[in-house]
């Protein structure tokens, strides 16, 4: 699977098909995101590679050793990596192959803004939950 940024200076390849999706609705991911919450799937580091653009990166330390990259020139957040965690934490809006992979769960729902109503039958947590 592929995926880009808005401007298509960065491109990314995956091995394996997404199977499960997670939306975080933590403060930082909705900041970084500019949205009520962010869609993302933990990819194991040996099956992502970026195939173009690599140079035109930039990251920002969003949390103590957890770093969000994106393209320098239209500003789309990609993914955001751990130091020493075996997945990477892609973004599942920019996919350029759509596929439909199911949603896992809702994460970090105290953060969540109290407008936001989540009406599906998604399971919801308070907090992280582990990722199997």
């Amino acid at each position: 699977m592929k995926g880009s940024c808005l401007c298509g200076a960065v491109q990314y390849e995956i091995d394996d098909q997404i199977e499960k999706i997670i939306h975080c609705h933590c403060q930082t991911c909705r900041k970084a995101q500019g949205a009520l919450f962010s869609s993302n799937a933990f990819i194991p580091r040996d099956q992502f590679r970026w195939i173009a653009g690599e140079e035109k990166l930039s990251a920002f330390e969003s949390s103590p050793g957890k770093k969000r990259y994106f393209c320098s020139v239209c500003g789309t957040h990609l993914l955001a990596m751990r130091e020493g965690q075996p997945n990477v934490i892609l973004r599942v809006a920019t996919l350029d192959d759509q596929t439909a992979p199911s949603t896992f769960a809702h994460i970090w729902m105290s953060h969540d803004l109290p407008w936001m109503k989540c009406g599906d039958d998604i399971p919801k947590y308070l907090e992280f939950i582990p990722i199997d």
